[in-house]
């Protein structure tokens, strides 16, 4: 398909958003109201075909956990580790503010706890919101509320943010270093990956370490998932995949969803907006060379980073369908890296 043609429109299911986050933080966001301020908003991911993604539930850090920040050497760094009660709280209330966002939506989100309740908003109309955990802070270590939030519709859990917990150690942010920095899973966090394959919850290794990355790999048997992360041969951040981790995922028939976020996609690691489009496509073609393009969808980590501003928020998506288009992709690539790779794994993993 030829940059002179029109390409349908193709509804998106994304890997990552900080929409709960941003409301947590900010009690003057309303997802169902809209703004222009944030990457996303109903109504504008109705307009531009968003159908429905990752919705991230993530416990901010406080200044005092700050403050116990944990050296890694070299100046990586990451935050302290978060109080089971406070993260339980802040679960629950950002568990309430979707909820609540579904209520008023008037059919227009839903929360989607099987693969079909994902497909169905690819039809159109309405937003599939799927229950996502970036960190397990607030799950004890004998895993009793794990059981209590999947009956609440959890369906996706990073085991860490980019700091540790009583399960395993998010790798620091970084650059021109690798994510092997930090040990492994504990007892509990392979309890965890045991527990979330029996459960029916996809494990997301973005935000994970490499010896922890390593645990999963071995432990897990789902496909291997990496929510919203890039290339780091590309982009030598330690939030990015190796080609070991790469083909990991390759291996267990996982999938990469690719992140928007300009210093996880260019060379330099610079988080400037003026990062164009080419840049989001080499990690596209770098990692498809390596996984295969079948195992790439979208995370674009929409309100977590600053993104290309050739995309500047969710009304982009289909400026980046008609540039996937314009690179040559058939239009049934494009559909299987907008919405169809990452059905083929949520049925796996859930059903």
């Amino acid at each position: 398909m030829g940059s002179g043609e029109q390409l349908p429109g193709i509804p998106v299911f994304d890997g990552h958003n900080d929409v709960l986050g941003r409301a947590f933080e900010n009690s003057t966001y309303d997802f169902v109201e809209g703004t222009d301020t944030y990457h996303l908003d109903l109504t504008s991911a109705l307009e531009a075909g968003f159908a429905g993604g990752l919705f991230a539930i993530f416990v901010p850090p406080r200044e005092v956990e700050t403050k116990r920040a944990r050296s890694f050497g070299d100046g990586l760094t990451t935050p302290g580790t978060v109080p089971l009660p406070r993260a339980q709280q802040a679960a629950a209330t950002m568990f309430s503010q979707l909820r609540r966002y579904i209520e008023r939506s008037q059919g227009k989100l839903h929360m989607a706890r099987t693969a079909e309740e994902a497909r169905r908003a690819l039809a159109g109309g309405s937003v599939a919101a799927v229950c996502h955990m970036e960190g397990a802070e607030a799950i004890d270590g004998e895993l009793h509320a794990l059981d209590l939030y999947y009956e609440a519709g959890l369906r996706s859990l990073g085991i860490t943010w980019s700091r540790s917990n009583r399960f395993g150690c998010g790798v620091p942010f970084g650059f021109n270093r690798t994510p092997d920095i930090g040990p492994g899973l504990t007892r509990a966090g392979k309890d965890l990956v045991r527990r979330c394959n029996e459960l029916g919850i996809m494990v997301d290794v973005s935000h994970l370490n490499a010896k922890g990355f390593r645990d999963v790999a071995r432990i897990s048997r789902a496909p291997i998932v990496a929510s919203h992360s890039n290339a780091w041969k590309i982009s030598p951040s330690t939030r990015n995949l190796t080609d070991d981790q790469l083909d990991a995922i390759r291996d267990s028939d996982g999938l990469v969803g690719v992140n928007f976020g300009v210093q996880y996609l260019r060379p330099d690691g610079q988080a400037t907006t003026d990062t164009p489009l080419e840049r989001f496509r080499d990690h596209v073609e770098y990692i498809a060379e390596r996984i295969g393009l079948h195992r790439i969808g979208l995370g674009s980590d929409f309100d977590g980073v600053e993104i290309p501003q050739e995309i500047g928020s969710v009304r982009g998506l289909p400026r980046l369908m008609h540039a996937f288009a314009d690179w040559g992709y058939s239009d049934e690539e494009i559909r299987g890296i907008a919405y169809n790779n990452w059905m083929r794994v949520l049925t796996e993993t859930w059903e």
